[in-house]
C-alpha cells in the first residue's frame, strides 16, 4: 500500500525557545491522529544567530524525517517559507507551520481530512485573533483592501496557514515571482477549496521577529502583486483633488473680490497652498508607482529566491552523468 506523505514546512529565525516544542506537537500529530501518514517536518532557518540552528541538527541528527535548510543570511519570512515550500516532496503540504504555534497545529488532522474528501486548498480563516484591538482592526482593513480590489476571491482572515495538494505546489513552481506572496498564490492557482475557521493565538514564547517595517514590507507587496488598489486609488484620487481644485479656486476668487484689501494679493494664497498641496500628491504617487518599478526590477533580475548555506537530511542531488 503506497503511504501518502504530509510535509511540515516551518520558517524559524531566532527561535531557540519554540522549534523544538513544534517538532514534538508536529510528531505527536502524526504519532496518534496521522498514524498512516509519513511526515517531511522542514525547517527553513533564516541565518539565526541563537542556538536555532544547533537545536534544529540535534533533532534531525535523531529523527530522519526533520529536514533542515539554512540560508546564507535573512531573506525574510516570505521568501524563506517559499523556499521550504518547493523543497517539499510530501502528497500534501502544510505551507506555514509557525515555529510559535500561533497558528494551532491540532487543526492538521482536520485538514488532512478535508483533503482526502477532495479539496485541494484546504485555508485557515483567522477568526478570532489573540492580540490588541489597534493590530487587529489594521490587518482587518487590510486584508478588505486587499481581497475588495483583488481578481482573486479570498475571505478575509486567511493567512499562510494552508494544506494545499501537489498539484497546487507543482503549479506554484511556475509562477515566476521573485517575492512570492503564497496565501494569494495558492488561490491564483485554482482548484476546489474550503476553509476553516479558528483562533490565531497568542506566542508564548520569545517575541516575534516581524517588525513593523517589514509587516509593511509584506503587506505592499502583496496589494502590488494581487490587487489594482494602488492605482485605481491613484486614479480616484485625481479626480477628487480636480474636483476640489475647481471648487477652491471658484471659492478664492469669491473671496478676493469681496475681501481683496483685508488679504494678500489675489492668487498668492492659491498659488502657496496648490504648491506644497500637489507636490506632497506628486511624491505620494511617484512613491506609488515607484513600488511597481520594483517589484518589475525584482521580477527581471532572476535571482534565486534565496541562497542556502547547507541542507541537512535532503537526499543528495543526483550526479551529472546519472
Amino acid at each position: 500500500m503506497n503511504v501518502k506523505t504530509i510535509s511540515v514546512i516551518t520558517p524559524c529565525y531566532n527561535e531557540e525557545l519554540n522549534v523544538r516544542d513544534c517538532y514534538e506537537a508536529i510528531r505527536k500529530i502524526f504519532d496518534t491522529e496521522l498514524k498512516g501518514y509519513q511526515r517531511e517536518h522542514i525547517f527553513c532557518d533564516n541565518a539565526s544567530d541563537d542556538r536555532t540552528v544547533e537545536i534544529l541538527r540535534e533533532i534531525a541528527a535523531q529523527d530522519p524525517a526533520v529536514k533542515v535548510i539554512v540560508n546564507a543570511r535573512n531573506f525574510g519570512p516570505l521568501r524563506n517559507t517559499y523556499n521550504g515550500v518547493m523543497a517539499s516532496k510530501g502528497d500534501a503540504v502544510l505551507l506555514f507551520m509557525p515555529a510559535d504555534m500561533q497558528d494551532p497545529p491540532d487543526l492538521l488532522p482536520q485538514f488532512v481530512k478535508l483533503w482526502e474528501a477532495g479539496n485541494e486548498i484546504v485555508y485557515g480563516i483567522r477568526a478570532v485573533r489573540e492580540e490588541s484591538r489597534l493590530m487587529r482592526g489594521l490587518r482587518d482593513a487590510y486584508y478588505r483592501v486587499l481581497t475588495r480590489f483583488s481578481e482573486l476571491k479570498v475571505p478575509p482572515g486567511v493567512g499562510d496557514f494552508q494544506l494545499v495538494d501537489r498539484r497546487v505546489v507543482e503549479a506554484m513552481r511556475h509562477v515566476r515571482d521573485a517575492y512570492p506572496f503564497m496565501r494569494m498564490m495558492t488561490f491564483e492557482c485554482g482548484g476546489r477549496m474550503v476553509g476553516v475557521p479558528y483562533t490565531w493565538r497568542e506566542r508564548k514564547k520569545g517575541f516575534s521577529k516581524n517588525r513593523a517595517s517589514a509587516l509593511i514590507d509584506q503587506g505592499l507587496n502583496g496589494l502590488v502583486s494581487f490587487t489594482t488598489a494602488p492605482v485605481r486609488f491613484g486614479l480616484l484620487a485625481g479626480f477628487l483633488i480636480s474636483a476640489l481644485s475647481i471648487a477652491y479656486a471658484i471659492v478664492n476668487f469669491i473671496i478676493g473680490l469681496v475681501l481683496y484689501q483685508k488679504l494678500a494679493e489675489p492668487g498668492i494664497l492659491t498659488l502657496i497652498v496648490a504648491m506644497f498641496f500637489f507636490g506632497g500628491v506628486q511624491l505620494f504617487f511617484m512613491g506609488m508607482i515607484g513600488e511597481y518599478v520594483l517589484a518589475i526590477y525584482g521580477q527581471v533580475r532572476e535571482k534565486p529566491v534565496v541562497f542556502e548555506r547547507e541542507r541537512v537530511n535532503f537526499d543528495p542531488p543526483p550526479s551529472p552523468g546519472a
